[in-house]
């Protein structure tokens, strides 16, 4: 598990996780993708892509 840097829950991260997946957090549901670490996993803010209504 690792912190939320939102709101310091605990994020959980399942086992069979793979870099650059999105998890969320439970609690303030801000999403974050992975960073393979050499012992288990960070995150970063992931980038959300928005629509752009053709402009």
């Amino acid at each position: 598990m690792v912190k939320c840097p939102e709101c310091d829950a605990e994020v959980k991260i399942p086992e069979d996780s793979m870099e650059g997946e999105i998890v969320t957090c439970a609690d303030c549901g801000a999403s974050y993708e992975l960073l393979k670490r050499e012992k288990g996993f960070d995150i970063k803010p992931a980038q959300v892509v928005g629509e752009d209504w053709g402009q």
